[in-house]
């Protein structure tokens, strides 16, 4: 069993190129002891200690620092010889900047170089090089991922890197199984529409018998997560796919809560609210059908009406492209792990505002300039690559928030308004 490495001091890796400097260079670290650094050279190399005699090689330096960083972290001692010998170095402030630059050139990602220099009474002098693997998996410059076992270090063998990127990815809410969901509770006439509605021939009905529901789920879409036997689709899985009711019953969060102003604001009468339920597709179809209820759609600007005074206010008009493709993004979008804000979908006489939860904690305001681009992070990448299907069934907008800005404002001639604040992500189009 190898032993624990002596460095026990917890340190809090910067994450910005500017913090990283200032951290560097203003930061001194811990000094370890002659006593603490002897007592871990007399057991000899292992998986987390290499001993160095000098500095010789920069390329298999920072393979060796690699190594330890994919392993768990570890320790290179300069200075030392295979026999555990103090042979001391010549100019050990020559080698620490030197491993500060390899530990920010040579590997991706950059490392934060801890590092001490050790003066013994007989004038001999070594540098310990102190390496802490938070970001794995890492690589040399050349794109080469190395992993240390006992003395030795080697490259990783396929399977090697695959778990490593594994441990990397982390895990998303949609991919976490629903509890107390099975296959019954999936809407299989919708799931095998999107299965053989899909181009390519990307499932092969010839080859398979039947209408395998749980491998489509598992192996194919992956959808759903098999433990001890049974089958449990993911949220994804429900969000997508799962029916109606259970989807209600399972993850009342998802819900829409739609409501009808009578003036310009949350402060106004209300004409109507109803809490629409259901997987995505029944969703995006039903707030469609809520709007259509009280606005109307265009696929262009209507011509101006007579100026006749009326009785009654008219109704507001709205791209239908606009309309549609806001209701898209809040679905795809909204962060479920959010617990306290609920989606929400507000008529005014000339507004519609779509709020949606969205962690807004370093969101704003780079975030907000960014996403008027189309740059964005996508809460639901899997969600949003199926329901973005056209073998998903929905006439979707194609253009995403750039393209709702652009048209929104060719329509009603105002720039629809962005927010984010208190976990919410607002978006107010305006009609005419």
């Amino acid at each position: 069993m190898a032993r624990k490495r002596f460095r026990s001091t917890q340190r809090n890796e910067p994450v910005t190129d500017r913090s990283f400097q200032e951290y560097l260079y203003q930061t001194a670290a811990p000094l370890t002891t002659r006593t603490e650094l002897m007592r871990l050279v007399r057991g000899g190399e292992d998986t987390y200690l290499e001993l160095k005699v000098k500095l010789s090689n920069p390329e298999r330096i920072a393979q060796g620092i690699v190594a330890l960083a994919n392993t768990g972290g570890g320790t290179i001692v300069f200075g030392v010889n295979d026999q555990m010998r103090v042979e001391g170095i010549d100019h050990p402030e020559e080698v620490q900047d030197e491993l500060v630059r390899i530990c920010r050139e040579e590997v991706i990602p950059p490392l934060i170089p801890f590092i001490d220099r050790i003066a013994f009474d007989n004038g001999r002098r070594i540098v310990a090089l102190d390496v802490l693997g938070k970001r794995r998996p890492y690589r040399t410059r050349d794109g080469r991922f190395f992993i240390r076992v006992g003395e030795d270090k080697r490259e990783t063998s396929p399977e090697e890197l695959s778990a490593l990127l594994d441990d990397a990815r982390p895990l998303l809410y949609e991919d976490i199984p629903v509890t107390r969901a099975s296959l019954r509770d999936i809407d299989e006439a919708q799931l095998w529409s999107f299965v053989r509605a899909f181009a390519g021939g990307a499932f092969d009905e010839s080859s398979v018998k039947g209408y395998p529901t749980a491998d489509i789920l598992e192996r194919y879409l992956m959808l759903a997560v098999r433990s001890q036997d049974e089958l449990t689709p993911t949220v994804s899985g429900m969000v997508l796919f799962g029916q109606d009711d259970a989807v209600e019953r399972m993850l009342p969060r998802t819900a829409i809560v739609a409501t009808r102003f009578s003036g310009e604001n949350t402060q106004a009468q209300v004409i109507e609210r109803v809490e629409l339920q259901g997987n995505l597709a029944t969703l995006y179809e039903s707030a469609q059908r809520f709007v259509s209820r009280y606005c109307d759609l265009w696929e262009a600007r209507p011509s101006r009406p007579a100026t006749d005074a009326a009785p009654i206010l008219a109704r507001a008009n709205y791209h239908r492209d606009v309309i549609g493709e806001g209701i898209a993004n809040a679905l795809i979008h909204r962060d479920l792990v959010v617990r306290d804000v609920t989606t929400r979908l507000h008529i005014f006489d000339r507004a519609i505002e779509i709020v949606n939860p969205r962690r807004s904690t370093g969101f704003a305001p780079q975030a907000l300039k960014s996403i008027r681009f189309g740059v964005q992070y996508r809460l639901n990448p899997h969600t949003t690559s199926i329901f973005e299907s056209e073998a998903y069934g929905l006439q979707l907008a194609r253009g995403g928030l750039p393209m709702l800005l652009q048209q929104a404002r060719a329509f009603s001639g105002r720039l629809p308004e962005t927010v984010a604040f208190n976990d919410e992500f607002r978006l107010r189009i305006y009609g005419v």
